[in-house]
């Protein structure tokens, strides 16, 4: 636990240290983020620096350096999975910030690059003998092997919950706290089954993965709290496409590589209801020429009502925070 602490503290002080070189090198490429012209209340908005995101992966980068150990496989892993994912959403940003308009990679190229990272990830699931075919089911501690088809599952997690965290990312501080608490519970349930395991004398090497993945989310954590020092509102730097496809393809790892699945639609509540509010919304309009909501995803919805930014990403971030403080109680 105490080399999680020292991750955290890394993670943060490197970041807040970084985060300032960062936006003004954002500032010098001329990467200010274009505002989407049916999103009024963001029009101020417009010329913020994006692709702040990038401060994830190299203070994540650096955690993993400084606490290197011979027992982080599955940390590396992980990492690997985030800069995959980032690298994805920084050539979108790129595209974005270098011809000003805000569309970005084709959609088709999108798709292709983030199956394939999601099929590697899940081929190396299958086939690692950590990871395996199992989904932990919580609350009843039992585990569900479903053989071969956990490469389909492993890609149908990661690209849902990778474009999950990028829907949610359109107010100061929302996807960057939810992150950070739904890590941060991360953390603390891994810590709790690493003392289960050593009770019961599991494997030895296991427990020694699972510290180095602990280790290297705790300092993803303290990244993320950096961060959210320049982005809550007013924002002085957004995180892009970089950084919420970089946090969607780490929170999908730790979870696929700890057999966690279900942590995803119950930690991540805000996330699944930020993608559910735009396929309900585009299904609805096809067939009616109707809207359920009143702008998508939900958070749009709540602004439009009257609801101010900050009052929305509280709300997101407390009931992310009590769904955690649940978990951890049935998990003691």
């Amino acid at each position: 636990m105490k080399e999680a602490l020292f991750n955290f503290f890394v993670g943060f002080l490197a970041s807040v240290i970084l985060m300032p070189f960062v936006i003004k090198l954002i500032n010098k490429l001329k990467g200010g983020q274009p505002i989407l012209n049916y999103v009024e209340a963001h029009a101020s908005k417009s010329g913020t620096p994006t692709m702040g995101g990038v401060i994830f992966l190299i203070g994540s980068l650096l955690c993993f350096l400084v606490f290197y150990n011979s027992h982080n496989f599955l940390a590396l892993v992980a990492l690997c999975s985030m800069l995959g994912y980032g690298l994805i959403g920084f050539l979108d940003d790129f595209i974005k910030v270098r011809f000003k308009h805000n569309l970005g990679l084709r959609p088709y190229q999108k798709v292709i690059g983030q199956v394939g990272l999601a099929v590697i990830m899940g081929l190396f699931v299958y086939l690692n003998e950590f990871c395996g075919d199992g989904i932990w089911i919580p609350f009843i501690n039992k585990q569900w092997n479903i053989g071969w088809f956990i490469v389909p599952f492993v890609v149908f997690v990661f690209l849902a919950t990778t474009n999950a965290v990028n829907l949610t990312d359109g107010l100061d501080g929302l996807a960057g706290g939810v992150s950070f608490v739904f890590l941060a519970i991360v953390v603390i349930l891994l810590g709790i089954n690493i003392k289960n395991l050593e009770y019961v004398g599991e494997n030895i090497a296991y427990i020694s993965e699972l510290k180095s993945l602990m280790g290297l989310s705790a300092g993803v954590v303290g990244v993320i709290l950096a961060f959210l020092c320049f982005n809550s509102h007013p924002a002085k730097v957004f995180m892009g496409d970089t950084g919420s496809l970089a946090l969607g393809g780490y929170i999908s790892a730790i979870c696929s590589l700890t057999q966690n699945y279900l942590l995803i639609p119950t930690l991540g509540i805000m996330f699944v209801l930020s993608a559910l509010s735009v396929v309900i919304q585009v299904l609805y309009y096809k067939a009616t020429k109707k809207r359920v909501f009143l702008m998508a995803p939900l958070h749009h919805h709540f602004e439009k009502k009257g609801c101010y930014e900050t009052k929305i990403v509280t709300i997101y971030i407390v009931i992310t925070a009590v769904v955690g403080l649940f978990l951890i109680m049935f998990a003691i």
